[in-house]
């Protein structure tokens, strides 16, 4: 069976008990929508039941009514139809009563668990968990109908769950498998062989629950899941106009219909009516309404044999022990303060809460939802919910005991907001009076006075429920409101019983029902964002690779963006001479703007970043002033905030500021660019060198600052001539006059263009750092290889005559297409300053050059890696690498191979020109903005470049031809990852076309378009690969060229 995608429900319709929940839930649920869990188009509901004690089955029918109300008025509907239902999927989920150990009950209480592949950061509930289990296991595949389900148990089910919908009618549970010791406690379902269920026991005796066993030794527990096919549920439905059901409605109750309390609705046939509830003549009435009308009605049992069902009980220890055992990490959605000890790494639990100082979490201990600072020190089998950090004093005077359990609650009464605190050494809430006195000896005295805990106490012997004890404090009649201070003494702390005694108290069940469960969930989101701020200033400063964009996604979709952007602002200024760290913040600022622009409003992000009116800031980052240039960026940023495509244009700015940085950060590589002093050539003597061009063999994106200095790199490369020549070139001669004629050459699809540039002042060369400006990369050149001064006090002919004795022509030319993926504008770099260097008697070698070629592109502003230089200026087949950390520094290693490899290498390499061109850039902003997301992918795949270049270099040294294919293609899939979108249709034709032909085949570069080289499996199969692509349809232009390996590279043509 295939898996089946998650289902779209038509309408998800959460019932609580209390009105005042209302407003929380359905706020939790269109939060759950924003995250992307919950589809746009889904009605999302919560409705109150309409009455207390209405029991699950009228509240079904009360929410099921409410579904087809407003699915009828979406369709336009002025009356409630059943029509609606027919192509619908709804689901009806059950909040129930109170919980002790949250008080926003069991659908959300926050698990120890996090949604790794979610694009957006966010607790996980109860509900989440089971959401997703029936949204992608359970419920898939099912037709139009109605899933009920309780919310008070997570359900563990196999990653495919077998059920059968071919022409199904009636109603279908899901059962899980439960002892009969545990299923005493719950429901169990009795059926025959065919899984037709023919009884319902719940809480049955031992010998009662045995008639229920299966093969497999388990009986099928009562798990939830229930669900109604169209007709039942239309059937169901018509049941909300007809006495006494039409009481369980709030129609009914507007329309003055008496009240009803049954809890109905398990099953009716004709031997078997189920009713649970007070007996009388409503109730029997309305059991006749559901014989007459579910009469019939087939009632059938998936049974999932390896699933699990874990009912939430109100057993404290049984609750805590549940937050252990369900997560592996010691701390979710938490932070934690450098020095904390949590101890037990797979013992304790910290989830969403700030631990600030000496905070010790024992084995066993739970701490949720709490802002302390140390020292405390929570033991074995404790439960800390709900504390700010007003209690961390507090909490340090409770005794050293293990089992406590400490909540701090937000409740109102009336329009009195206020802070209740509850501390238990035991949860046995149903124990007699006389037994709690034996365990609460510590306040013993006081409970030989029973009237201060219950009020009136009958003698009737009734047993008295500690959920009804009101044992808190809240008020005193002087000092007011009571801290946790107030419940201390009942743990054994200091404290005084008349103190205790005098004070407006609370049972834990009215601190319950009075909790205001809004303010409380505001509680836990601000304690989520609030951690998610210090992480993500924690990551940014440790330079970890968590990616932060789904806590910025969150805090953006939160209105939390300002309060991140101002920590962001103080993480980039303190960065001090870090400045890989201050780009990373940098761009994740740019990240922030972005996410408030909205996905795909407001432009691309890539674009242009030098709008005049962020020039102030800009000029601070070039003057290396961090602190005032970051405050300069914010100041300005408020004046884009206001619509999305100014968003855009802002974050284009940041990325452009951290383009500053970066660039700072990589000059840094300057200083392994040694320059030595020999003899000049006279006068009007031409000085040319050629280069190959650099096939990447693996490892490309490696060599990309940031990822070369902040993760280290490595690449295999090869530099080969193109038929039969060198593609690149320069040359360069000393003029009589004192100016700069700068003469580059390009062959473009099908003309070669010239372009000559004469720079006569120092103003004609203010646009070198401008890469599409004419003559741009002549001009950088003359700056960075130390031929003029720039800028400077000293007039350009001053400066040429006083150094050079008159001016300098520059010629530069390259014989392959714009975007070919062969390294040109690097290798070119490397080519005039070479050309220069000999013309002005200075000596260097090939690593001096690619490290000047390193600076020489951030002047430029080009960015890019390393690998190219490295490709053309040295020869033959090399690996090169470069460690983590500035300064960057580039180490190359020829491989040594034998002649036999080398010759049969160069038989089976063929080019292929795709006649697509390609902007790098474009490619290299958008994989530089994904690493400093840190998105999972790239990390992991950045990682696989680097063992994929030492697979490939070990290839090459074993003469292993099919390896190294191997390697190709692996290196491919590698660079399509880094760069979605780098495959265009047709090259992936050409590929395809090729593959029989191939052991491996990349794009050159970053890919694109430009070159495509092939590894053949034959050798000279040029005519042969021309033939193929000429056969196959939409390839386009294209044209197949030979490869030479060059074992030389950058050369110093000689005068003839």
């Amino acid at each position: 069976m295939s898996r089946l995608g998650p289902l779209n429900w038509t309408a998800i319709v959460l019932t609580c008990q209390h009105k005042d929940s209302v407003y929380a839930f359905q706020r939790e649920l269109e939060a759950r929508r924003q995250r992307g869990c919950l589809a746009a188009d889904t009605l999302l509901l919560t409705v109150c039941d309409p009455q207390e004690r209405l029991g699950s089955g009228g509240a079904t029918l009360n929410a099921l009514l409410v579904a087809a109300e407003h699915l009828s008025a979406r369709s336009g509907h002025t009356v409630v139809t059943a029509d609606v239902l027919d192509d619908a999927r709804v689901l009806i989920l059950h909040t129930g009563r109170d919980f002790p150990w949250d008080g926003c009950g069991r659908a959300f209480c926050t698990l120890p668990r996090i949604r790794t592949q979610s694009a957006v950061e966010g607790p996980v509930c109860c509900l989440d968990v089971l959401l997703d289990c029936l949204s992608t296991q359970v419920c898939p595949g099912s037709p139009p109908g109605v899933w009920v389900c309780s919310t008070d148990m997570i359900l563990t089910l196999p990653s495919k769950v077998v059920m059968s919908w071919e022409n199904f009618s009636g109603v279908q549970v899901l059962a899980l498998p439960g002892d009969v010791s545990y299923a005493s406690n719950h429901g169990v379902y009795l059926a025959d062989g065919q899984g037709r269920v023919r009884d319902i026991i719940y809480r049955g005796s031992e010998d009662r629950i045995q008639q229920a066993i299966l093969p497999d030794g388990k009986v099928p527990l009562v798990s939830g899941p229930v669900f109604f096919c169209r007709g039942v549920a239309e059937r169901l439905l018509q049941t909300h106009v007809m006495p006494p059901l039409d009481g369980c409605t709030y129609l009914g109750m507007d329309s003055g219909a008496p009240a009803l309390f049954p809890v109905f609705l398990a099953k009716s046939d004709e031997h078997h009516t189920f009713t649970v509830g007070p007996q009388g003549a409503a109730v029997r009435s309305a059991r006749a309404v559901l014989w007459k009308t579910l009469r019939g009605t087939l009632l059938t049992m998936v049974y999932i044999a390896d699933g699990s069902y874990d009912y939430m009980t109100l057993s404290g220890k049984e609750h805590i022990c549940r937050l252990i055992e369900m997560g592996s990490e010691r701390e979710t959605l938490s932070h934690i303060q450098v020095g904390v000890n949590v101890l037990h790494f797979t013992g304790g639990r910290v989830i969403n809460c700030i631990l600030e100082g000496d905070v010790h979490v024992a084995s066993g201990a739970v701490v949720q939802h709490c802002h302390l600072q140390g020292p405390i020190h929570v033991n074995s089998s404790c439960l800390l919910s709900g504390l700010d950090v007003t209690s961390s004093t507090p909490v340090t005077q409770l005794p050293p005991t293990s089992d406590i359990i400490i909540q701090g609650h937000r409740v109102q009464l009336g329009k009195l907001k206020l802070s209740v605190f509850t501390a238990r050494l035991d949860d046995k809430s149903k124990l007699r009076f006389i037994k709690d006195a034996q365990i609460y000896n510590i306040f013993f005295f006081c409970l030989r006075r029973p009237e201060d805990l219950w009020g009136a106490v009958s003698d009737g012997g009734d047993a008295l429920s500690l959920l009804d004890a009101r044992l808190f404090p809240v008020f005193q009649p002087y000092s007011g409101a009571v801290g946790l201070e107030g419940v201390r003494w009942l743990l054994g702390g200091a404290g005084e019983l008349e103190s205790w005694r005098g004070s407006w108290r609370l049972s834990l069940k009215e601190v319950l029902s009075l909790t205001d469960q809004e303010e409380e969930l505001r509680w836990r989101e601000e304690l989520f964002f609030r951690s998610a701020r210090r992480k993500a200033a924690d990551a940014l400063r440790d330079q970890s690779d968590q990616s932060l964009l789904p806590s910025i996604r969150a805090a953006v979709l939160g209105g939390q963006q300002e309060a991140l952007l101002n920590t962001l602002d103080s993480v980039a200024a303190g960065s001090g001479e870090n400045l890989g760290v201050a780009a990373r913040t940098l761009a994740c600022i740019a990240d922030v703007l972005g996410c408030m622009a909205g996905e795909g409003r407001g432009g691309l992000r890539s674009g242009p970043a030098a709008n005049p009116v962020w020039a102030t800031a800009f000029s601070l980052l070039e003057q290396r002033d961090l602190p005032a240039a970051v405050q300069a960026l914010a100041h300005q940023r408020q004046c884009w905030l206001s619509r999305p495509d100014l968003l855009v244009r802002a974050a284009r700015h940041y990325e452009g500021a951290g383009q500053v940085l970066l660039r700072q950060a990589v000059m840094s590589a300057q200083r392994f660019a040694s320059v030595g002093q020999g003899d000049m050539p006279p006068m009007g003597a031409w000085q040319e060198v050629e280069c190959p061009a650099r096939l990447d063999l693996s490892g490309g994106w490696s060599d990309t600052p940031p990822i070369t200095f902040e993760r280290g790199g490595a690449v295999v490369n090869v530099a080969v001539k193109v038929d039969g020549s060198r593609p690149i070139g320069a040359r360069a001669r000393r003029i009589r006059e004192p100016r700069l004629l700068l003469v580059s050459s390009s062959r473009g699809p099908d003309c070669r263009v010239s372009t000559e540039t004469v720079c006569e002042t120092l103003q004609d060369l203010e646009d070198h750092c401008q890469p599409h400006a004419p003559g741009a990369l002549l001009k950088a050149v003359c700056v960075c290889s130390g031929l003029v001064s720039f800028p400077s006090q000293q007039p350009l002919a001053e400066q040429l005559l006083q150094r050079w004795a008159g001016g300098m022509e520059l010629h530069s030319w390259s014989l392959l297409p714009h975007g070919s993926g062969l390294g040109t504008s690097s290798i070119l770099a490397g080519a005039v300053l070479a050309a220069v260097y000999q013309c002005t008697g200075r000596t260097y070698d090939s690593d001096s050059l690619i490290h000047a070629v390193l600076y020489l592109e951030q002047v430029l502003t080009t960015g890019g890696g390393w690998q190219d230089q490295v490709g053309g200026l040295v020869g033959g087949v090399k690996l090169a690498r470069s460690r983590a950390g500035l300064p960057l520094r580039v180490e190359v290693e020829q491989l040594s191979l034998s002649e036999e490899f080398l010759t049969s290498l160069q038989q089976r390499l063929l080019l292929v020109y795709t006649g697509k061109t390609r902007l790098a850039r474009n490619l290299l902003q958008d994989v530089v903005r994904s690493w400093y997301c840190r998105l999972p992918s790239i990390v992991q795949n950045t990682e696989q470049l680097v063992r994929n270049t030492e697979e490939c270099a070990q290839a090459c040294v074993e003469g292993n031809l099919s390896k190294l294919g191997a390697c190709l293609d692996c290196y491919w899939q590698q660079k399509k990852v880094m760069a979605p979108g780098c495959e265009p249709v047709a090259v992936r034709s050409m590929m395809a076309a090729l593959q029989p032909l191939v052991l491996g085949q990349s794009l050159a570069g970053a890919g694109g378009g430009g070159f495509l080289f092939l590894l053949t499996r034959d050798a000279l199969q040029q005519e042969i690969v021309t033939d193929v692509l000429r056969s196959t349809q939409g390839v386009g232009n294209f044209s197949v060229h030979t490869v030479e390996l060059d074992m030389d590279g950058i050369s110093l043509i000689r005068p003839s």
